[in-house]
């Protein structure tokens, strides 16, 4: 009865997939951060050292400062550096691991190409989500914090139709994207404990992992996006080293073949006809799509989720959050997905590798290969805190997303309501764990296709205002005394200019 129901399911998925991943919307992508990135100049070129110099950099020194007051506003939020790790746990996941390996063996070599095609123009596509994020974000009673796509597409759009549907899309792919991480976190660990000791109950393992990492989400998401800003803060710097640092070493280990896993790349990204047999059945569209769809997947340029983060931070210059969108989609793709391509690229000979190949396990041998038993043990703990991360911003994605949904009823009410998500979301992280993976992937593919179509309309659609905001964030850097654009609202901006990090007029 359940497998005729999954049976079921996936039909209905393939169908739906294959229209919201169809070249339709791979051209709407990359053609909204083709007209972003001429509408601000090429930005994430011109301005790529400044979101070093402005965001990573001075947050890396903060680290284990006290987080600067909110000013006069009495706005509850984050630091810069905890809104960027909450955004950055939500997209640094399984899919800049076991994702990219799915591309490689189901899209071929060539996918990494527009792997990277997608997060060049990302990186723009993710700076205006933040702008516009910041510029359309809300303050509740309490002083909390709120934006996202559907905020933009409501107030800035001004269409509450469609940014009901984009915060449903939302509420979907979170379940989704915490269903793909639990999955793979109970498949990994499985398979590490089989490796280990051979004979167990798989099922049972599997379930008992879900349940435990459902009670510790439980315990986090609770705190709200505070206490995910904290555990995140502590938990990415950490998991991206250890990553980084594995990943140098194991391709250090085959610097021979780096130039030929390079040449693979571009040589298959062009691939116009389907070769025969094994991981060279591919077509060139199928390069294209499972690079796009893994890219987005991946960094999630876009989708716009992970600005629901960036505009909980304590920042009042959308445009300074903006730069971290740039680097985080920067870090997310040409740092962590292009270690593992070239990682795997080097380490396997893709003549002996098939798309039928289960993901999960060429993950952990991957690491196994290269490090043995050490890498096992390596990975089982890299892999299941990406995935965690992941859940717990999602979580936090999908609650704003909830709130704007039923933002017209009583604090009351929609506090039960967001309550009734909570308990569903962590129950889900517990069912999901035994969960046919692919089947799973499929399914939050789908969400994350159909979460970005309205707020990648939207971004067309107001690419000049953030040009404006843009601008107007340069030219008063620059010494130009000119009205500060801070907030759409004029309450809010005049409130907001009264807070020594708005540029009034330039600083020497």
């Amino acid at each position: 009865m359940w497998e005729q129901i999954l049976s079921e399911i996936e039909k209905i998925n393939n169908i739906i997939n294959g229209i919201v991943w169809g070249w339709p919307v791979v051209i709407l992508i990359l053609g909204t951060g083709i007209l972003l990135t001429l509408r601000t100049k090429f930005l994430q070129v011109r301005h790529f050292r400044e979101s070093l110099s402005t965001t990573i950099i001075p947050a890396l020194k903060s680290l284990g400062k006290k987080k600067s007051s909110s000013g006069h506003s009495e706005i509850k939020s984050v630091s810069q550096f905890e809104a960027f790790s909450t955004a950055i746990s939500g997209t640094v996941g399984t899919g800049n691991i076991i994702g990219v390996i799915s591309a490689i063996l189901t899209g071929g070599p060539g996918a990494v190409f527009w792997m990277w095609v997608s997060a060049f123009f990302g990186m723009v596509t993710n700076y205006s989500e933040n702008v516009l994020g910041l510029y359309f974000r809300k303050k509740d009673k309490q002083g909390n914090l709120s934006g996202g796509s559907f905020y933009y597409i409501a107030y800035g759009l001004k269409c509450r139709w469609l940014g009901i549907c984009a915060a449903v899309f939302c509420i979907f792919a979170a379940i989704g994207m915490s269903g793909v991480q639990t999955n793979k976190i109970s498949a990994t660990l499985t398979e590490a404990l089989s490796h280990i000791s051979g004979g167990i109950n798989v099922e049972a393992v599997k379930l008992t992992i879900g349940a435990v990492t459902a009670l510790i989400t439980a315990f986090i998401i609770i705190g709200g996006i505070q206490r995910i800003g904290k555990v995140t803060s502590m938990l990415v710097p950490f998991m991206s080293l250890l990553f980084i640092i594995m990943s140098l070493t194991a391709i250090g280990m085959h610097i021979t073949s780096i130039p030929a896993a390079f040449a693979l790349i571009f040589e298959k990204a062009f691939n116009f006809s389907a070769a025969g047999g094994g991981i060279l059945g591919y077509s060139f569209s199928q390069v294209i799509k499972k690079g796009m769809a893994r890219g987005v997947f991946s960094n999630e340029a876009g989708l716009g989720s992970s600005v629901i983060a960036h505009s909980a931070s304590e920042t009042k210059e959308p445009v300074k959050q903006g730069l971290w969108g740039v680097f985080e989609v920067f870090f997310d793709t040409f740092i962590i997905c292009t270690l593992t391509s070239i990682t795997f690229l080097t380490t396997f000979d893709i003549s002996g590798l098939s798309a039928d190949m289960n993901d999960t396990e060429m993950a952990v041998s991957l690491f196994s290969a290269n490090f043995g038993g050490f890498g096992i043990a390596v990975f089982s703990a890299i892999l299941p805190l990406f995935a965690f991360t992941t859940i717990i911003a999602w979580s936090y994605y999908g609650e704003k997303a909830v709130e704007f949904c039923f933002g017209r009823l009583s604090d009351k009410k929609k506090q039960y309501i967001v309550t009734a998500f909570k308990v569903l979301y962590i129950v889900l992280i517990a069912v999901s764990s035994t969960i046919h993976s692919e089947l799973i992937w499929a399914i939050d593919d789908t969400f994350n296709g159909l979460m970005a179509v309205p707020n990648l309309i939207c971004l067309i659609a107001l690419s000049g205002l953030v040009a404006k905001i843009t601008k107007n964030y340069f030219d008063r850097k620059s010494g130009k005394k000119v009205e500060p654009m801070l907030s759409a609202y004029p309450d809010m901006n005049e409130e907001l200019k009264k807070d020594s990090d708005v540029i009034l007029t330039v600083k020497t």
